[in-house]
Order: structure tokens, then sequence, then C-alpha cells
């Protein structure tokens, strides 16, 4: 999705050229999002006006625009406290062009600037009521029309302060968004807030901070206390409709409190990517939350109170390295992230799982546990890889739990507006915690009853903060648009789940025990696999120009046959899919020829033998089926053309195994293609938008 990175500095001296540099790298930090536009906006060399610079393309395109303008941008011109704020688009509304991107202005004399992640839904509504006020637009963008509000009700109310416009702004926008506002108005001040997209803060300061928690301020006029459907829904807002009606002002019921008084830096970012390098201190606001800086100050503000409302917003203290972020002597973030899976396995068990007395303690979901037992059924909702882990795991947690294990597509699920019970448990599983289709299913379950329970690997990412409990998967910090390494990690964390709620079973503990083993030798094993690395290579080679692949395979390798093809899919563009073995009588085995590539997975599982079978089929069709089994497995290997051979492990986990051959293959053809590996077209990294 697009990304908003924002710097403030306040009695801190920059050269111009020290905040430009700033600005650019923060968004080359989020380039992974998946972008095709960026700009900057920043106060001009005369102090009084906003410079925007604007570029469609890369990141580094912008840079260049920047470089050519040394003389109109003040390079070397200092000032002690100043706002600037970047984007990266990612097109929803209007093509990717100059006049699309953010930041977009109120008026010619960019009277106020906004830089917006997300879609507003109603913004046709707003668009039209604005047209009736005699405003022009210039882009085919949503973003627009909250530049265009923010300047109409300013000047019907210019008494107001920077962060009541924008409360009184986001009052009439329905939608999921990010937002971050600057204004020549109000220099050295910005205000950001956010509902379903997520948005947190930076904080930079030379001396100790006078707290660890901001307080939340509240209209003097509050509102009635949300119901709890209104506070699950982002999109059930009251509203002025056709008339746009302009609220009164608000004052909070606390006087303004400073957060820091002096010298002190604010980073307002959509990752912790973009500021891990300059502060590990940070606040993730919540839906709603309105932050403003003012003279070096920060504040929080909500609009109304909610029954679930805390007191403040806590700093916390990030864990994430730079290092971690950056490739390396990798080509590329994804291939960094396939190389890294023997570690981030090994971090996800790490401290959970103790190999010597076979225990497994999940933190996050203990005290739960019982309640789990008890419940009807399990639920797993995701998207994408995040969906596969759950396909993966489900054999597998039926047997250890045995309870009937739900499977579903969140966007699906929403559509059918499937029942859910009080007595059902739900898993929410997403890599960035913000998916806006498992969001809003996670709400639809919430509000029904269900027990909550978050799969993610970002924390104080919404679905992390909304969950009842949860697993944080620990893969790390993840790149690449394409998911790899916290797809192993997601199902190893499910296959630990699964190991928690069978503990007391006594039939269950020799399997129990014999998965144990399986993840203690893990990590050694998928060293072994990415030894495969050069031959993988070699077979992409005869792969690249193809225009179609099939990948099939049944039983625990069902699920790398979905991931693989959706790997090819994302990062080659070649149309490629996972095939149920068992179905291919059923239509796929049409598809069989000489010429069309077939990719098979076949391991001596519970339905070797059922594999055999539709691996004789494709060579009786002349099919010339390019294997992936167990090491010395030559009875499978001689109805291959070729074969990449994994080591033997638990049945359950031989998907963490095959799975990665189909990683390193998809990068393979990608690069063989000319493709942008971590940042494959039409595609974001985290999809905080329906």
């Amino acid at each position: 999705m697009c990304g908003i990175f924002a710097y403030l500095n306040y009695l801190t001296p920059k050269t111009r050229r020290e905040i430009l540099e700033l600005l650019v790298n923060g968004l080359k930090r989020l380039e992974y999002r998946g972008y095709d536009s960026a700009g900057v906006a920043l106060d001009a060399a005369d102090g009084k006006d906003i410079s925007i610079v604007k570029k469609k393309g890369k990141v580094k395109v912008l840079e260049d625009e920047i470089n050519s303008r040394i003389n109109e941008l003040d390079f070397e011109g200092t000032t002690d406290s100043h706002v600037g704020i970047a984007h990266t688009r990612w097109a929803t509304h209007g093509v990717p062009s100059e006049v699309n991107s953010h930041p977009q202005r109120s008026d010619v004399n960019h009277a106020f600037v906004v830089v917006h992640n997300g879609i507003v839904t109603n913004y046709k509504d707003v668009k039209v009521f604005l047209l009736k006020k005699g405003y022009q637009f210039e882009s085919e963008t949503d973003t627009e029309v909250i530049a265009k509000l923010v300047h109409h009700i300013y000047l019907q109310n210019p008494n107001c302060s920077f962060r009541e416009l924008i409360e009184q702004v986001i009052q009439q926008l329905e939608g999921a968004f990010a937002l971050c506002f600057k204004s020549k108005h109000f220099p050295g001040e910005c205000v950001a807030t956010r509902r379903g997209s997520p948005l947190l803060v930076g904080i930079k300061a030379k001396t100790r901070l006078a707290t660890d928690h901001v307080p939340i301020l509240y209209s003097k006029d509050e509102q009635p206390v949300a119901t709890d459907a209104e506070s699950q829904n982002p999109d059930h807002r009251p509203h002025g409709r056709g008339d746009l009606p302009i609220l009164p002002r608000s004052d909070s019921t606390a006087e303004f409190q400073p957060l820091e008084d002096k010298e002190v830096e604010y980073f307002f970012a959509s990752d912790a990517s973009a500021v891990i390098e300059h502060t590990n201190r940070v606040i993730f606001l919540e839906d709603d939350d309105v932050a403003a800086v003012k003279e070096g100050s920060l504040s929080i503000h909500r609009l109304r109170r909610s029954l679930d409302d805390s007191h403040s917003r806590e700093i916390i203290t990030l864990k994430m390295e730079i290092q971690q972020i950056m490739k390396g002597n990798y080509s590329s973030f994804m291939q960094k992230e396939i190389f890294e899976q023997p570690e981030s396995v090994v971090n996800t068990m790490r401290g959970r799982l103790n190999f010597e007395t076979q225990t497994v303690i999940l933190g996050g979901i203990k005290d739960y546990i019982p309640e789990i037992r008890r419940c009807r059924r399990l639920m797993m909702i995701g998207c994408g890889t995040s969906y596969h882990s759950a396909v993966a795991t489900r054999q597998l947690l039926e047997e250890l739990t045995e309870l009937p294990v739900m499977v579903e597509l969140a966007s699906d699920f929403l559509d059918r507006n499937t029942p859910v019970f009080r007595d059902d448990v739900c898993f929410f599983i997403s890599q960035s915690g913000e998916t806006a289709d498992t969001l809003m299913a996670l709400r639809y379950c919430k509000n029904r009853g269900a027990l909550i329970v978050g799969i993610t690997n970002t924390v104080g990412s919404s679905i992390c903060r909304e969950s009842h409990c949860g697993v944080h998967i620990n893969a790390g910090p993840e790149i690449g648009v394409a998911s790899t390494k916290a797809y192993t990690s997601q199902f190893i964390s499910l296959v630990m789940f699964a190991l928690v709620m069978s503990e007391d079973r006594i039939s269950l503990q020799a399997r129990r025990s014999e998965i144990i083993k399986g993840l203690q030798h893990l990590d050694e094993q998928i060293r072994e696999v990415l030894k495969l690395d050069e031959k993988v290579e070699e077979l992409a080679k005869d792969l690249y120009q193809h225009k179609s692949l099939l990948i099939m395979g049944r039983g625990y390798n069902y699920a790398t046959c979905m991931e693989g093809a959706l790997k090819v899919k994302e990062l080659t563009y070649m149309h490629s899919e996972g095939i149920m073995a068992g179905e291919l009588k059923h239509g796929p085995l049409a598809l069989v020829d000489n010429n069309m590539p077939v990719i098979m997975i076949v391991t001596r599982d519970p339905v070797y033998v059922k594999c055999m079978i539709a691996l004789q089929q494709v060579t009786a069709r002349e099919g010339r089926p390019i294997i992936i089994c167990e090491k010395g497995d030559r009875e499978t290997q001689s109805f291959a053309s070729r074969s990449l051979e994994v080591p033997h492990t638990v049945d359950c986990l031989q998907g963490i195994l095959t799975v990665i051959p189909m990683q390193l293959l998809s990068y393979h053809i990608a690069v063989l293609k000319g493709c942008n590996v971590d940042c494959p077209r039409n595609l974001a990294k985290s999809v905080t938008v329906e």
C-alpha cells in the first residue's frame, strides 16, 4: 500500500539538505510496500510558503529531481524548526502520474497539503459538495478532496487550531485511511490521524522523555459512548451528507501537555522500518487518534470516548535493528529472506519449545487454552500466503485438537456473512497485521462474541491490538512483497499451537514427540534445501520462457502447490496453478502434454501411493514432470524428467521443506525475466484497503 513518512525537528538545527535526505531515505525504507510515484512537501526557502516535489516512478527518480533543484530548494539553508511530509503512492484513484502523486494540495497557494494511505469511500459526495462551493480539482484522486475540505473548513472557522480543523474533517470521511497534514497557516505544526490504516509516531530527544505514556485528551462536547458495533466498524461514523455541516470548535478538557519541551524530533510513518535508523521509541496510533505536534509538544486527541478506550498511548521500545532491514550481500530482500529461514524458524520456536522436556509454552495464549479446548470449532482466516499457512496446518490441527477446523479466505468469509457463534475460536493470520479483509473479518467475529486469536509478525499492528490473545511469529522484518520466511514461521506457530492443545492427550504423546523431534532438526534441514539453489537456477533457465506452469500435490503438500503457484504468479507474471493431485481426472489432466511444464511434489507420507498414481497419469499423457521428492527416493525419481531432493522429516513438517525450492524457483525465474523481485507490479506488501 502507500507509504507515509514525515519529519519534524524542533530546536534541532538542520540544513535543508539534511531534511530532504531524511525524507527521501524514509521513503526508500517504504519502497517494499509497492508504489508507482513519490513526492515530498517541505517549508520553502522563504519560510512562508511550501515547496512540493513529485515524480512518477521510483524514489530514485524523485531524488534526482530534488538534486536538480538545488538552488530553488536552498540546500544549504539551516532551520531550527521544520516540518516535511513525504509519500510513496500505490494507485487506486487515477493512473500513476505526477499530478495524481502525493502530497495533494488544497489550492495553488499550497495552504494545506496532505499525504494519504487508504481509500475514502465517500469522496464523490464530498467532491460534489466542494464543486458547488467553487473548488476546482486537478487530480483524479480521492485524496485531493481531503486537502480542499480542510481549506473550506478553515475559511469558515479561521480561529480553529490545526488539530481542530482535522478533527472536523475526519468526521466527514468514510473508509480506511492514514493522513498526515502540514499547512503554511500553521508553520512548525503537523497533524496526523488514522482509521483502518497503520500509522506510528517515532520520538527522538537528547534528554530523557518526561513520560512513557502520552495521555489521551477528549473534546468538551463529548459524543455519546460508542456502541460495540460502532467501536468495531471504522466505516460506521456519524457524518454529514449533502450539506457537510461545519462542526463547532471543540476544546480539550485538559491543558495541552507537552511530551518534551525542547530539542526534539518526531517521525510519522506507516511502518517502523522507516524510523528505526533514527529512533526505537515509538507510539502506535489507534483508529481515530489525532496526533498533533505544536512547538515541539505532542498531544493525542480523540473525538469521543468508547467503553474500551485506554487513558494513554504507551511509548514502546522497538527491538528491530537497522541491519535487519538491509540487504547485506544479497541482491534483493526476497533472496535475503529466503536464506534467513534457518534462523527465522529457530526464532519462532525460541523460548517456546523445550526439546529436552518436550514442552511448548505460547505465552500470548496460554491463559486462554482451557477456553479454546471447550470451543465448538476452530476457524482459520487469512488472505494469500497467510491463508495457505492455515491450509498447510489444517490436517495436523484436526488431528491433534480433535476439533473441526474451517479454513477461510477473509474476503469470501465476509461476502457470505458466515455464521459465527460465541463458542467459536477464530484465528486471524496476517504478516503485517493490517490486512484490510482480515481485519474486517476479525471485527465481524468479535462483534458476534467469538474468541479472537491473532497470528502476526508485527507488534503493535491492528490485528495484534484488537485480538483477545495471540502469537507473534517472530520471523523478523520481511521487506519483500512476496512473503517467504513469514509463511514458514506462521506454519511453525500453528504447529506449536497444535502441540499445546494436545499436551494432555495420552493417546497423542507418541505423535507429539515425533513432531517435536522433527522441529528440533528443521533449521539444519532448511540449510540443506537451500544448497539446491544452483540446481534450481538451472531449472529456472529452462522454465522462464514458458507461459504457464502447473504444480501438483496432495495431503500435507497441497498448500505448497498453492503457495508455490502464488509465488510464481506474483513474482514472474507467469500463469501458474496449484492443483490438488486427486482432482486430475476431473479436468486439469486435459492441460497435460509434452509442452506443459509440470512440477509434482511427492513425499513418503500417508498419501504417497495416491500421489504415485497421479504421477503415472501425467507420464501416461506424455507429461515430463519435475519432481520434488525425498532424498534417495529412486522409485519416484524414475518417473521424473528432473528432480529436486529434500531431506526426510515428519509428514506434517514436509511442507516447510518442499516450499523452499518453489520460493527459489520463483525468485530465479523473476530475475531471468527481468522482473522487480522485491516490488512486483500492481502489488503491495500490506493490503490495507479492500
